[in-house]
C-alpha cells in the first residue's frame, strides 16, 4: 500500500491557495480601541488557525505583553494605528517560530526606523513590499512539496504492507519538518548576527563620545 494520496496532496495544495495575507487596504483607515484591533484580526486570520472554533489570534493580554516586551510602540490615548495592526500581523507569523527575544531583535530597527514617518518609504512600504513576495513564494512552495511528496512514496517499499502507507507519510513530515528546522535555524543565525552588528555599533558610538569628553576635558 502506498499514501493514498493524491487526496492529501491536493488538500495541502489547496489549503495554500487558501492563504491570504491582511492587505493594507483592508486595514481600517481610523485608529482602534483594542476590543476592535483582536476583533478585526479574528476576523482576517481565523481561517490561519489550527482548530479556528477554539484557538485565539490575539488577545489583550497578548497586545500587553507584546507592549511590554518593546515590541509594539505604546497606543495613543488608548487607540491602535493602522502601523499596530501591520506591526502586530508580522508578529502573528513570527511568533510560532520565534522567541519573543528574537521578534523584537529583528522588528525593532523597522519600528524605530519607519514606524510614524511621514516620510514616502514607511512601514506601510515595508508591508506591502514583505507580503507582496507571498504569492511567488507559495508557487514555489507548492512545486516543493509535491517533489517531497513524490519522493516519500518511494520509500519503505520493503516495509510491512500494513505499514508502509504510515510510514510514507512519516517520512514526508520528516523531510518537511527537517525544511522547517534548517530554515528557522537560519532565521535564528541572521538575527544574531543583526544584534552582533548593533552590538558593535553601540560600543563603537560610546568609545567615540567616550574619546571627544576626554578630548573636551584636556
Amino acid at each position: 500500500m502506498t499514501i493514498k494520496t493524491e487526496d492529501l496532496l491536493n488538500s495541502i495544495l489547496d489549503s495554500l491557495d487558501r492563504i491570504t495575507y491582511i492587505k493594507t487596504e483592508d486595514i481600517p483607515n481610523i485608529d482602534l480601541y483594542m476590543d476592535q484591533v483582536t476583533t478585526f484580526m479574528e476576523s482576517r486570520l481565523k481561517r490561519t488557525t489550527r482548530n479556528p472554533g477554539e484557538d485565539k489570534i490575539l488577545t489583550k493580554t497578548m497586545i500587553n505583553n507584546y507592549a511590554k516586551n518593546n515590541l509594539l510602540p505604546p497606543p495613543y490615548k488608548k487607540k491602535y494605528s493602522r502601523e499596530h495592526v501591520m506591526l502586530l500581523v508580522f508578529i502573528y507569523y513570527y511568533k510560532g517560530i520565534l522567541s519573543i527575544n528574537d521578534i523584537q531583535e529583528l522588528l525593532e530597527p523597522i519600528t524605530n526606523q519607519f514606524f510614524g514617518t511621514k516620510e514616502p518609504f514607511n512601514l506601510e512600504t515595508v508591508y506591502e513590499t514583505a507580503f507582496g513576495l507571498e504569492r511567488g513564494q507559495i508557487d514555489v512552495l507548492k512545486k516543493d512539496i509535491t517533489e517531497k511528496f513524490q519522493i516519500a512514496k518511494e520509500t519503505f517499499q520493503d516495509a510491512p504492507e500494513d505499514s508502509q502507507e504510515f510510514l510514507q507519510i512519516f517520512s514526508f513530515i520528516c523531510m518537511l519538518g527537517f525544511d522547517v528546522y534548517l530554515k528557522k535555524l537560519l532565521i535564528e543565525k541572521m538575527i544574531d548576527s543583526f544584534h552582533d552588528d548593533r552590538r558593535r555599533e553601540v560600543r563603537t558610538k560610546e568609545a567615540k563620545a567616550k574619546e571627544g569628553k576626554e578630548q573636551k576635558s584636556e
